[in-house]
Order: C-alpha cells, then sequence, then structure tokens
C-alpha cells in the first residue's frame, strides 16, 4: 500500500511513521512529504532509508493514504489536492475539525462517522481525545450536562521548538516558542487569544467535544495550560451530570472503555501522572470521586501521551478503520 505521511519529518510526523511500524500498518511504499528544506533528506522507516519529497512527487504517485502533520496552512492547501485523486486524508491540524462535511473522529467513541466517499477526515485535539475517550461512555449512561476542565499539557504539544525551548532554558539558554520562559513556570495560554478572553485552544476544546458526542448541549468551559513537562498532557475535569449516577458503576463504565486505564488507589499513591504515560496509547485516568458541591457531580483526572494518543496512534487507528472497511 503506497501511503503518504506529510509533515514526516516533525515531532509528530515521525511519531507517525513509528506507530505505522508497531501497528505492521501494510505499507509497501512510503511518499515522506516535508517541507522544502527537508527535500531530499533520508529518513529511516521499515529496516530501509526513504527519500524526502514535495507534496507534487508524492501526489503523482498517487497514494490511497496520507496522513499529516504539517499544520493548518499546509492542509488547507494540500488536502483537497490528495482527496482529489482519491487518496484518503488524515489531518492532524484544526484546519477541517468543525467543517460539517469532515469526519471528526476518536475511533472508539464515532468511527461510525465515517464515509467511503469522504476521503477528508479530521483527527481532534490532543486534549479533546483524552478527555473524551473516558467520558463517552459517561455521556452515553448518565447525560453529561457540564464539563469544567482545566489542562496541564507538555511541551511537546507545541512540538520540536517547544521541546528545544525546555532543553535549552534547563541547560541555561533560551528559547522562542512559547512568550515567557517554561522551565520552573507554568502558562496560561496555549494558541492564540480570542476577543472573549479564551484561548483558540479553549474553545477547540468546546466544540471538538460536542461534535464527538454529538451533542450541542453539553456547556464546556476550558482553561488550558503549558506546563514544564515532556510525558503528556494531564486533565483535571469536573462533570455534571443530568441523571443521577453510581460511583461504583461509573468507575466500571470507564474501566470497560477501550484505550482507557484506571489507575486510582489513593492508598497506595497510585494515580496517573504524564512520566508513566510516556510511549503508551492508552489515556489514563484516577482521582476518580464524587463532587459534593454539585447535583450529580463527579471530578476525575486523566493523562495521556498526547504525541501518541493525542496525535499519531488516534491518526493510525483511524487508517485502521478504513483498511478494516475495506476502502483502502
Amino acid at each position: 500500500m503506497r501511503v503518504a505521511v506529510v509533515g514526516a519529518t516533525g515531532l509528530v510526523g515521525s511519531k507517525m511513521l513509528q506507530v505505522l511500524e508497531e501497528r505492521k500498518f501494510p505499507v509497501t511504499e512510503l511518499l515522506a512529504v516535508a517541507s522544502p528544506r527537508s527535500w531530499g533528506k533520508r529518513i529511516w522507516f521499515r529496516g530501509r532509508e526513504w527519500t524526502v519529497m514535495s507534496a507534487d512527487e508524492a501526489i503523482a504517485q498517487k497514494p490511497v493514504l496520507a496522513i499529516f502533520s504539517a499544520g493548518g496552512a499546509t492542509s488547507a492547501e494540500l488536502a483537497p489536492r490528495f482527496a482529489a485523486i482519491g487518496c484518503y486524508v488524515v489531518d492532524n491540524s484544526s484546519q477541517w475539525r468543525m467543517d460539517p462535511s469532515v469526519p471528526l473522529v476518536v475511533p472508539e467513541i464515532n468511527a461510525d462517522v465515517l464515509e467511503k466517499d469522504k476521503y477528508i477526515i479530521a483527527n481532534p485535539n490532543c486534549s479533546t481525545i483524552q478527555m473524551v475517550l473516558p467520558l463517552a461512555p459517561l455521556h452515553k449512561a448518565y447525560g453529561i450536562k457540564r464539563i469544567v476542565v482545566s489542562t496541564y499539557q507538555s511541551v511537546t504539544g507545541a512540538g520540536q521548538k517547544g521541546l528545544d525551548q525546555l532543553n535549552a532554558e534547563r541547560a541555561g539558554g533560551t528559547g522562542t516558542k512559547f512568550p515567557h520562559r517554561i522551565d520552573m513556570n507554568v502558562i496560561p495560554h496555549i494558541d492564540v487569544f480570542l476577543p472573549d478572553g479564551s484561548t483558540k485552544e479553549e474553545t477547540k476544546m468546546v466544540n471538538e467535544t460536542r461534535k464527538i458526542l454529538r451533542d450541542d448541549s453539553i456547556a464546556v468551559s476550558a482553561t488550558t495550560v503549558r506546563v514544564p513537562v515532556m510525558g503528556g498532557h494531564s486533565e483535571s475535569v469536573n462533570i455534571e451530570f443530568s441523571k443521577h449516577y453510581d460511583l461504583v458503576e461509573a468507575r466500571r463504565l470507564m474501566a470497560e472503555m477501550p484505550g482507557v486505564v484506571i489507575e486510582d488507589d489513593p492508598s497506595t499513591n497510585l494515580y496517573p501522572m504524564p512520566i508513566n504515560a510516556w510511549e503508551k496509547d492508552d489515556v489514563f485516568v484516577g482521582r476518580i470521586r464524587r463532587d459534593s458541591s454539585v447535583e450529580n457531580g463527579l471530578n476525575i483526572w486523566c493523562v495521556s501521551d498526547n504525541i501518541r494518543k493525542g496525535a499519531a496512534t488516534n491518526a493510525v487507528q483511524i487508517a485502521q478503520v478504513l483498511l478494516n472497511n475495506g476502502w483502502l
């Protein structure tokens, strides 16, 4: 199978190649696409070297699948061109997520929205993916009325430049990715600020949650924060249900959700931490407890490797659904 990875030399693109290899996705020919400064470079995949090429070269070779991690502007330009040749595009940018004609997919939740003749598919935001995965079965059982979420997001969510700034600061240098120092600090600012005072990252969580869970009535309040961590994103999530819930049953529903692992034993100091989520595909959930300040309230803490399940793994899982459906 001829597969293009657009943004193959970036932090997420490199992880996409790793996950494709780990999951033995049937790639017989890799078309590694990147920006002009990387053309001609060699990358290693599945036991051999492949030459990085332009998007025009890749399109001319008519891949059946293209996985994008190259930013919204690139996706806006290139995704329709790949789709026009009958190539399925799984895009990791925010460009297509809220387009009503484009499926926004977390395979464990809503793979059924994929359609054979819809060639552009959106991969949700990393912080959204890890939150909706444990919440989906709870919404089905009890109806989520309101979510208040605060995120603690790894520097890897800002790509290689974010990771480089943290490492540079720890070595006594500086970086330019963030507006302030990130080492020994937290920055309540991810993506651009909007006129209402929220950030674009926070708005993504609001809108994407509603689209994935197929319920525009869910109220979502998000505050997203960058922290000096490399292993993954963490989230404190407060949920208010429309119906009465049983705490034991809620725990069971989350535990039975594919891709969710419960780590919750305060007596042994067991709870999810990003250092333990590194290079794993699951969403880890703990600190599960009733919120008695509101009717039908629940608190959870969830952690996930944002480069894997939050990006690369989810994209490859979407591709696996396309393959299993016989569309590739």
